[in-house]
């Protein structure tokens, strides 16, 4: 008997787990021409939607139909921990996109480790990036800015596509007002590509009870409207509560007896407040007797090169990277500076083995988001100093290039972290501290603030110090 040849969106019905809303039968739709659409050299396909709508579902609904139609597939994503989530639901490797694009190379003028794209082998491939809405298009990392590299690696390859799948309703990009990567227009004009948009609106059925997501979809849905309004509703919820200042103490206690310390984090609108909360919680919930100890919880807070081995999962840390400490080795003080020499291990690669380095004590109290410009030349001098006897200019930057004080890694405790650095991640409970918020002024930005902290939950959210204006 002849087999029944099906189209994409047949057998992706056929893949997905329930019965789909009016906008994921329109999404399966516009999928068979996106996928068997041959003629376009830069086909681009652009998914957003709301938190709880089904995105997920629907990626892995689609690495399963891909195959039958000849497709391979690669999974992304902006950060170690996204690509972790991405990995969990789809129950396939995902990569940060920096490991899959780039390679380090030293610079032959200044000696200095860059990175640079890496060519792309990879034909009839679509690539799927997660989290996109974190994607930036300012020159930052390589020669061009992300958004132009991974476009760029992408179609370098014959026959690819790529989609590109976030919610825009989350934080823009440091220094962005909006998400480039999600924005069609932006995409297309900005890089000549043919570029299909979708987005997902309805919160599927069995979602529909969750009070994270009501209350994130009424968020979703007045940050579309430019309504400035805010109305939580918490009494007929399970998973969503309204906490004063005074019970933190024994609300973390419960989270971390219940998820563990890997599974709770504090949502801060400030990296001040977040260095607060930091000591708060060391001191009172595990009376810490030593600035670092076995078992603590950090955060890189700028890209590191050197520390990890050539071949290495992770590839090097990013900022935002999660560690753990394994053991503690000794302290130094030097070039003005505190430093530590620690054993530890990547949060988001459990697979990779335990690594000794250097850390810098004195950003893990900074209010500063790492060491400052005045800070990093006040080092960069003082390191100077230690090879002035190198006899041409060349020599010295090598040396400086490897040397263990420069390349210490800068990392912040990270049981609370700004909203921004949160960004891409889940927690099973989560709590949100309100901040100062100047005569209760909401704006844009302070709504996009709550709903991307309100969507990092999993299983509780908890809402610490809120106004109560801002509840129903």
């Amino acid at each position: 008997m002849k087999e029944e040849i099906l189209a994409p969106s047949q057998l992706l019905l056929k893949n997905f787990k329930f019965e789909p809303t009016f906008s994921q039968a329109k999404l399966f739709t516009l999928m068979d021409d996106f996928l068997d659409n041959q003629e376009l050299d830069r086909h681009v396909f652009v998914l957003k939607g709301y938190a709880g709508t089904g995105k997920t579902t629907f990626i892995s609904a689609l690495i399963k139909t891909l195959p039958k139609f000849g497709w391979k597939s690669v999974l992304l994503a902006p950060t170690g921990r996204a690509s972790k989530v991405m990995a969990n639901y789809s129950k396939r490797q995902a990569q940060t996109i920096h490991r899959k694009i780039y390679k380090a190379k030293e610079d032959s003028k200044s000696g200095a480790l860059v990175f640079e794209r890496q060519k792309n082998y990879h034909e009839g491939t679509l690539f799927i990036v997660d989290e996109a809405s974190m994607i930036n298009d300012r020159r930052e990392f390589g020669r061009d800015s992300l958004l132009h590299d991974i476009i760029t690696y992408v179609f370098e390859g014959s026959g690819n596509k790529l989609m590109l799948i976030g919610d825009e309703a989350q934080l823009p990009p440091v220094g962005s007002d909006y998400s480039p990567a999600l924005d069609a227009d932006h995409v297309a004009q900005g890089y000549f590509a043919d570029v299909v948009s979708h987005q997902l609106t309805q919160v599927v059925r069995q979602k529909q009870a969750s009070g994270i997501l009501e209350n994130a979809t009424e968020l979703r849905n007045n940050i579309d409207t430019l309504t400035f309004e805010i109305g939580i509703k918490t009494k007929e919820f399970s998973d969503i509560f309204r906490m004063t200042g005074q019970r933190i103490e024994e609300g973390l206690t419960y989270a971390y007896d219940k998820y563990g310390k890997e599974n709770t984090i504090v949502i801060t609108r400030s990296n001040k407040n977040a260095v607060q909360y930091n000591q708060f919680i060391r001191n009172k919930i595990y009376s810490a007797e030593y600035e670092l100890q076995h078992g603590d919880i950090l955060m890189a807070v700028k890209n590191n090169y050197t520390v990890l081995e050539e071949g290495s999962a992770a590839g090097f840390i990013a900022n935002g990277e999660f560690l753990e400490v394994t053991h503690m080795g000794r302290e130094e003080e030097m070039h003005g500076f505190r430093f530590q020499h620690v054993g530890m291990k990547l949060v988001d690669y459990p697979d990779e083995p335990e690594f000794e380095t250097l850390i810098m004590l004195d950003t893990l109290h900074s209010h500063s988001p790492s060491l400052t410009k005045e800070e990093n030349d006040k080092l960069y001098q003082s390191v100077l100093k230690d090879y002035f006897w190198a006899k041409t200019r060349k020599e010295r930057n090598d040396l400086i290039k490897v040397d263990q004080y420069m390349n210490a890694l800068q990392v912040k405790y990270a049981y609370a972290l700004t909203c921004h650095k949160s960004q891409g991640g889940q927690w099973d409970a989560v709590f949100i501290d309100q901040g100062y918020l100047p005569n209760e002024t909401i704006d844009l930005d302070f709504m996009r603030w709550l709903y991307t902290a309100l969507t990092r939950g999993v299983k509780e959210v908890f809402l610490v110090n809120f106004n109560g204006v801002f509840f129903r």
